[in-house]
């Protein structure tokens, strides 16, 4: 929280007789909507590496499997689209086989979810620490997003591995994958901005969270390509930035068909969207987290 302060400079010592003039410091909150202070934010960086070590060994400590999570939860969500949407439904997959095609999308989709809930929550999470001491509160969902890259690292090795016994090879299609994980990140910190200021203040939004992954999961194209869809609905499809990121990673990895220029471009508008009016709003709000939180 950025503060305006009154500066003075303080007196001289007073002479023999004279009466030393008592000062008055007077520290005001901002108001209405103020700017990103970038500068300010990279002078905290070590304190965003603290939070980010903070949050990962916090997520599993005294768990029994560990970081075997970030493998499991995907994995077991492949077998039940693959049984439910491959082989009871026979959703096509593009040409590929089932199981990759679903777990592709899994991947960065997990980073995504788990992402969105943990900068959602972080506000309220870290309320000690917020009424305690001053720093920039951008660091703590964003540091809620970019842990969870580890996760997303570890998953990413088993998708590599599940290649490999399909018999798929990465091309140099792979070269766009930083850009989409870029763009997963930008969209999970963006809507965890605007979710975790309206958490502080509405308690109810923790309640709606789960409902708002579950409904995102099937309006993404995960256990089904999209292009299911024609276009120009297709294009509108693209709104939720996710479909340009999960589409991108089917391309850059599995070497399906590309999803079209128009679609890639819409999903990053409203990614760039997202993110901007998160972020301003977040600081609208930022000078009320220690009094509501």
């Amino acid at each position: 929280m950025s503060t305006t302060v009154d500066t003075f400079q303080p007196p001289d010592s007073p002479a023999p007789g004279e009466t030393r003039q008592v000062y008055d410091l007077l520290i005001r909150p901002p108001h209405g909507w103020m700017q990103i202070d970038l500068r300010e934010l990279w002078r905290y960086r070590e304190l965003l590496f603290f939070l980010v070590w903070r949050d990962i060994s916090v997520r599993y400590k005294q768990t029994i499997f560990g970081s075997a999570w970030a493998i499991i939860q995907p994995l077991a969500t492949m077998v039940v689209f693959s049984i439910f949407f491959g082989n009871l439904a026979k959703v096509p997959s593009d040409g590929v086989p089932y199981p990759l095609f679903s777990y592709t999308a899994l991947v960065p989709w997990g980073f995504f979810a788990a992402g969105l809930q943990a900068a959602s929550n972080s506000l309220v999470g870290s309320a000690n620490l917020i009424s305690k001491v001053y720093f920039p509160r951008l660091l703590i969902p964003s540091a809620a997003v970019v842990a969870g890259l580890v996760d997303f690292a570890i998953a990413f090795v088993v998708l590599l591995l599940l290649m490999l016994v399909y018999g798929y090879v990465p091309n140099i299609n792979i070269v766009w994958l930083p850009l989409l994980i870029g763009l997963a990140l930008c969209t999970a910190l963006g809507v965890g901005l605007w979710l975790s200021a309206l958490n502080v203040q509405f308690r109810d939004v923790r309640y709606v969270i789960p409902f708002l992954v579950q409904f995102w999961l099937f309006a993404t194209p995960v256990a089904y390509p999209s292009s299911l869809i024609a276009e120009p609905w297709r294009t509108l499809y693209a709104i939720n930035p996710m479909v340009g990121v999960v589409e991108g990673f089917r391309w850059a990895l599995l070497g399906s068909e590309p999803p079209p220029i128009a679609m890639m471009l819409v999903s990053s508008l409203v990614v760039l969207i997202v993110l901007v009016s998160g972020a301003f709003y977040f600081r609208r709000m930022e000078s009320r987290f220690a009094d509501l939180v």
